[in-house]
């Protein structure tokens, strides 16, 4: 329990058990219990017809992006539906029936919802007006839109520098409102962007900035059709990103083999059975050719082990490596090749823990392939060596020259829907040059030039109170970000916090001495202005940019859409006073995106080009123009292990989701694929390190960290004995974030280490 402004307010909610019952692992994902799963959670949310109807046209051309994540639609989306099980949880929840109003906060005040678990505080329903909790007081009251504009205005003006307000952007937001958002914060005078890619793809982006000159992936979604190998590393798209799985069975349909690298052996990877056939239904498709079950952290001593090998046969066999894409393309190839005669293939096998004889299959399969895609996500960036284990994968695809033809390249797989092109159209805390002097061109104002802060820097500000107004355009801060308490305190030094959202979450409830909620539209949801019904874009996975029109009755007539809701702020700040006409910009989107084409590179046809499938943004890497990088060519990376020195009571634990879970969006308790029902607080451990510590099945831990002597403890776990290798751990997040230290991060890229936390267990009695 935390004292906030004199509220009892719980940063966690009451930690209780809720009556696991434990079944064998799943070795196949989707098919029949997919489709029952999806059908159940919309018609309990939306009501059948509803529900069936809005499915059809998610995904579509015409249609609306999903609000899950940004996994590219096909040219040709399938009529029978383009979504996935989590894509129709994720609508469920945007366009549940059931309502936050004012008399839900007048019956229930902040302490009491904060003793809830995130599950049922999202499950409360969707936000229907602005509220606003005064300081000093535990109810949430109702605010005209008016007063809640002034309000931050006020605050704003009241700062004694840009630099004391944050503003963090999730990535649901489309392009026109974070590109919006943005210029509002420029204008106002910080680069203070912190936004979620920070704590997920920022180590992709500096890895592939630095090695290849865009912080994007070069594949599209027809590669995988081409490619002969898909490596797929520290990802679980069965759970996380399902309709990769599609894209998988294609390239198995043509011959081609799949390769994965992960601690786990998840479902999805094993067998598919696509929902859409009657033989996927029954018999499915197996996926993975070959598993490499590396521990936690080790792929880059795995990554060196098979480039060791590759080299040594490239010795006798000169088509082993693509020596003339390495000449033409590429420097440091000699740095890398003796760098890897620092190590013996022993040391490498024994730190990454794969069997021998998986190296050397994997090794046969791509010394004879070179059309190699390599897939990752957060498995591979969020550890201190984040930006080394992206360079190492970059370093493989150099050597098989598997760069800018079809079916190769690679392909960082994005989280939420336009993380992705949030960041394009500006969402950031570096300073750009050209971006700087294209809005001074395009809208008359000279924006800050000094660096801003990211996500760890600006909950260190906050906990200083050196920041003083904290603005989210979406998302759940505070169980997104790392180490809950220390976040906690930070917001709660804040005199104002602002939260633009759809549904209610805990960051509602973690404020500062006031705090605003202004309820926006949701993704499937009609945006009319003057009658008109308007559209927006968003930028997928693979740097696809596409329009989304929603269709639903807005669940209340007090809901804007994020540019009216940004335009609003900016109108009441500058009142009038400055060169870019917000007002405008908030209402007509055309104009918006008219501003876009004027100021970013790509976007010069995006009001016509983004029509039905859309259109790929520039992208260097698929022409091999390497001309930006300092020798215009792309980069060997030489990348060191990653070190772990645990104590003989230590684990290494990684962060995971549930398969009833989004982001920090719980849909339910159940983590099918895994077994798990009914229950969140569990944690999965080897059976020896079980049998080693003299614990069983359903004992109850808590999980310890220890960083610069600060302890940090999530309490009571359930031991789940699990195939996962010995000396490592996984449990759920965010119930887990409040374990990682928020001052330990990747190198260059910032991202907390949520993977790879050295932890220990201590047996809990309180039962």
């Amino acid at each position: 329990m935390s004292e906030n402004n004199k509220r009892n307010i719980s940063i966690t909610g009451n930690i209780e058990f809720t009556g696991i019952t434990l079944n064998e692992p799943k070795n196949f994902a989707a098919g029949l219990p997919a489709v029952k799963v999806a059908v159940q959670h919309t018609f309990k949310e939306m009501g059948a017809l509803e529900a069936l109807s809005t499915l059809s046209h998610m995904n579509q051309k015409e249609g609306f992006d999903c609000p899950g994540c940004a996994w590219p639609d096909p040219e040709k989306p399938s009529k029978l539906g383009e979504y996935c099980e989590n894509g129709a949880k994720a609508l469920a929840e945007e366009a549940t029936y059931k309502k936050v109003d004012e008399v839900f906060f007048k019956k229930y005040s902040v302490e009491e919802i904060s003793t809830w678990s995130d599950y049922k505080i999202g499950k409360s329903g969707r936000l229907t007006r602005p509220m606003i909790l005064r300081e000093g007081e535990i109810h949430y009251s109702p605010i005209s839109w008016e007063d809640a504009y002034m309000l931050i205005a006020d605050e704003l003006r009241a700062l004694n520098s840009p630099n004391e307000g944050i503003f963090y952007t999730s990535g649901r937001s489309s392009n026109e409102a974070a590109f919006l958002y943005g210029l509002f914060i420029r204008a106002f005078g910080t680069n203070n962007m912190p936004d979620c890619s920070n704590m997920c793809h920022e180590s992709s982006g500096v890895a592939l900035s630095e090695t290849l000159g865009i912080g994007k992936g070069s594949v599209k979604l027809e590669d995988f059709d081409k490619a002969e190998i898909v490596m797929v590393i520290g990802q679980n798209p069965g759970t996380n990103h399902p309709r990769m799985l599609s894209a998988l069975e294609k390239c198995k349909n043509n011959g081609g083999k799949v390769i994965t690298i992960n601690p786990l052996a998840e479902a999805g990877l094993i067998r598919f059975k696509n929902p859409q056939s009657i033989s996927g239904l029954t018999k499915g498709a197996s996926l993975t050719d070959i598993h490499l079950q590396v521990k936690i952290n080790q792929d880059v001593a795995l990554l060196k082990l098979i480039i060791k090998r590759l080299a040594k046969l490239s010795e006798t066999d000169n088509k082993v490596f693509d020596h003339n894409f390495i000449e033409k393309h590429t420097e440091g190839y000699e740095a890398l090749l003796a760098d890897l005669d620092n190590f013996s293939d022993n040391e490498l096998l024994e730190a990454c823990g794969v069997a021998d004889e998986k190296i050397t299959e994997t090794v046969e399969l791509l010394a004879k392939n070179n059309k190699i895609i390599i897939c990752w996500a957060m498995g591979l960036t969020q550890h201190k060596n984040g930006v080394d284990n992206i360079k190492e994968c970059v370093n493989l695809l150099l050597l098989k020259g598997s760069l800018g033809k079809p079916g190769a390249g690679t392909c960082p797989v994005r989280g939420h829907s336009n993380v992705q092109g949030d960041r394009t159209v500006g969402i950031m805390h570096h300073v750009s040059e050209e971006l700087n002097t294209a809005i001074k061109n395009v809208f008359g104002f000279t924006p800050p030039d000094k660096e801003g802060l990211d996500t760890v820097h600006a909950l260190d500000a906050m906990h200083q109170n050196k920041a003083k107004v904290f603005v989210a355009l979406g998302g759940n801060f505070i169980s997104a970000v790392a180490d809950t308490v220390y976040a906690a305190e930070a917001l709660q030094q804040c005199n104002l916090t602002v939260q633009i959202s759809t549904k209610l979450n805990r960051s509602h409830l973690i404020t500062g001495k006031t705090a605003l909620i202004l309820p926006t539209l949701g993704r499937s949801e009609k945006d009319s202005k003057n009658g008109k019904s308007q559209f927006l874009t968003v930028e997928n996975s693979m740097g696809k940019v596409h329009r989304t029109k929603g269709l639903l009755t807005p669940k209340s007539d007090q809901l804007k859409s994020e540019p009216e809701i940004i335009s609003g702020i900016a109108n009441a700040y500058f009142k009038g006073t400055h060169p870019v006409d917000w007002k405008r910009l908030g209402n007509d989107y055309d104009f918006i995106r008219k501003k876009m084409s004027q100021t970013f590179k790509g976007f010069e046809e995006v009001q016509t080009a983004s029509e039905g499938a859309g259109y790929y943004l520039p992208n260097n890497v698929r022409e091999l123009d390497f001309s930006k990088l300092p020798n215009k060519k792309a980069r060997f990376s030489i990348c060191r292990l990653a070190q772990h020195r645990l104590r003989p009571n230590e684990f290494l634990l990684m962060t995971i989701r549930s398969h009833d879970q989004f982001n920090t969006t719980i849909y339910g308790l159940n983590d099918r694929y895994r077994g798990i029902k009914n229950e969140r607080r569990v944690v999965f451990m080897n059976s020896a390190d079980m049998e080693r510590f003299g614990y069983k099945k359903f004992d109850i831990v808590d999980l310890i960290s220890k960083y610069e002597n600060k302890e940090r403890r999530a309490e009571k776990f359930l031991v789940i004995p699990y195939n996962i290798p010995e000396g490592n751990l996984a449990a759920y997040f965010p119930e887990t974030n409040i374990i990682v230290p928020h001052n330990h991060f990747a190198d260059k890229s910032n991202t907390p280490i949520s993977k790879s936390i050295i932890v220990h267990l201590e047996r809990n009695n309180s039962l």
